[in-house]
Protein backbone atom coordinates (compact mmCIF):
# COMPACT_ATOMS: atom_id res chain seq x y z
CA UNK A 1 0.00 0.00 0.00
CA UNK A 2 1.25 3.45 -0.83
CA UNK A 3 -0.34 5.28 2.05
CA UNK A 4 1.75 6.15 5.08
CA UNK A 5 -0.84 5.03 7.66
CA UNK A 6 -0.49 1.32 6.84
CA UNK A 7 3.31 1.47 6.67
CA UNK A 8 4.20 2.92 10.07
CA UNK A 9 3.74 2.03 13.71
CA UNK A 10 3.52 4.62 16.50
CA UNK A 11 4.93 3.57 19.88
CA UNK A 12 4.96 5.68 23.07
CA UNK A 13 8.57 6.58 23.84
CA UNK A 14 8.08 9.05 26.71
CA UNK A 15 4.69 9.50 28.37
CA UNK A 16 3.39 13.08 28.37
CA UNK A 17 4.27 14.62 31.74
CA UNK A 18 5.96 17.50 33.47
CA UNK A 19 9.55 16.38 33.90
CA UNK A 20 11.52 17.83 36.82
CA UNK A 21 14.54 15.53 36.48
CA UNK A 22 16.43 13.61 33.82
CA UNK A 23 14.47 10.60 32.57
CA UNK A 24 15.00 7.56 30.37
CA UNK A 25 12.14 6.76 28.02
CA UNK A 26 10.76 3.32 27.22
CA UNK A 27 12.82 0.79 25.27
CA UNK A 28 11.50 0.66 21.69
CA UNK A 29 11.86 -2.68 19.87
CA UNK A 30 12.79 -2.13 16.23
CA UNK A 31 12.34 -5.78 15.22
CA UNK A 32 10.45 -5.97 11.93
CA UNK A 33 11.13 -2.35 10.94
CA UNK A 34 13.98 -0.82 8.94
CA UNK A 35 13.50 2.83 9.90
CA UNK A 36 12.84 4.74 13.12
CA UNK A 37 12.30 8.33 14.16
CA UNK A 38 11.38 9.89 17.47
CA UNK A 39 9.08 12.90 17.63
CA UNK A 40 9.58 14.95 20.80
CA UNK A 41 6.93 17.48 21.79
CA UNK A 42 7.45 20.12 24.47
CA UNK A 43 5.08 22.37 26.37
CA UNK A 44 5.66 24.85 29.15
CA UNK A 45 9.08 25.35 30.70
CA UNK A 46 9.24 26.48 34.33
CA UNK A 47 12.11 28.52 35.79
CA UNK A 48 14.24 28.40 32.64
CA UNK A 49 14.24 24.61 32.61
CA UNK A 50 17.29 23.52 30.63
CA UNK A 51 16.68 20.09 29.08
CA UNK A 52 18.27 18.31 26.15
CA UNK A 53 17.25 15.16 24.28
CA UNK A 54 19.30 12.29 22.88
CA UNK A 55 18.93 8.69 21.72
CA UNK A 56 20.47 5.61 23.26
CA UNK A 57 20.69 2.13 21.73
CA UNK A 58 21.09 -1.45 22.95
CA UNK A 59 20.98 -5.07 21.84
CA UNK A 60 18.89 -5.93 24.94
CA UNK A 61 15.61 -4.35 26.01
CA UNK A 62 16.44 -3.61 29.62
CA UNK A 63 20.18 -3.15 29.82
CA UNK A 64 23.33 -2.04 28.06
CA UNK A 65 22.01 1.23 26.69
CA UNK A 66 24.66 3.65 25.43
CA UNK A 67 24.46 6.95 23.58
CA UNK A 68 24.01 6.59 19.83
CA UNK A 69 27.02 7.83 17.88
CA UNK A 70 26.18 11.20 16.30
CA UNK A 71 26.91 9.69 12.87
CA UNK A 72 23.73 7.59 13.26
CA UNK A 73 21.35 10.35 14.40
CA UNK A 74 19.70 13.05 12.31
CA UNK A 75 18.08 15.72 14.46
CA UNK A 76 16.71 19.22 14.44
CA UNK A 77 16.66 19.43 18.27
CA UNK A 78 18.74 22.27 19.72
CA UNK A 79 21.14 21.81 22.66
CA UNK A 80 18.44 23.24 24.94
CA UNK A 81 14.81 22.36 24.17
CA UNK A 82 12.42 25.27 23.73
CA UNK A 83 8.85 25.59 25.02
CA UNK A 84 5.93 24.59 22.81
CA UNK A 85 8.01 22.96 20.10
CA UNK A 86 8.37 19.68 18.23
CA UNK A 87 11.62 18.00 17.20
CA UNK A 88 12.66 14.99 15.12
CA UNK A 89 15.42 12.50 15.87
CA UNK A 90 16.06 9.97 13.12
CA UNK A 91 17.90 6.75 13.96
CA UNK A 92 20.21 5.10 11.38
CA UNK A 93 21.99 2.66 13.69
CA UNK A 94 21.83 -1.13 13.76
CA UNK A 95 20.86 -2.06 17.31
CA UNK A 96 17.53 -3.71 18.10
CA UNK A 97 16.37 -1.27 20.81
CA UNK A 98 16.43 2.49 21.17
CA UNK A 99 15.20 4.87 23.83
CA UNK A 100 14.79 8.61 24.27
CA UNK A 101 16.64 10.32 27.11
CA UNK A 102 15.77 13.76 28.47
CA UNK A 103 18.64 15.27 30.44
CA UNK A 104 18.16 18.13 32.89
CA UNK A 105 21.04 20.64 33.09
CA UNK A 106 19.24 23.26 35.18
CA UNK A 107 16.01 25.08 35.97
CA UNK A 108 12.84 23.51 37.29
CA UNK A 109 10.83 21.53 34.73
CA UNK A 110 9.58 20.99 31.21
CA UNK A 111 6.36 19.45 29.89
CA UNK A 112 7.42 16.86 27.31
CA UNK A 113 6.45 13.68 25.52
CA UNK A 114 7.87 11.53 22.73
CA UNK A 115 6.57 8.97 20.27
CA UNK A 116 8.58 6.57 18.13
CA UNK A 117 7.51 6.27 14.50
CA UNK A 118 8.65 2.96 13.03
CA UNK A 119 8.60 2.60 9.27
CA UNK A 120 9.56 0.43 6.33
CA UNK A 121 8.07 -2.70 7.93
CA UNK A 122 9.15 -6.20 6.96
CA UNK A 123 5.45 -7.09 6.77
CA UNK A 124 2.87 -4.58 5.58
CA UNK A 125 0.31 -3.40 6.16
CA UNK A 126 1.06 -2.69 9.81
CA UNK A 127 -1.97 -3.48 12.00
Amino acid sequence: MRDLYHNIAAVPALAPAVQAASIDGAAIDLLGFNRAAIIVSTGAIVSTGDFSVKLQESDASGSGFADVDVAYVDTDAPATLEATSAYRLGYRGHKRYIRTVLTKAGGTSIAASAVAVLGDPATAPVA
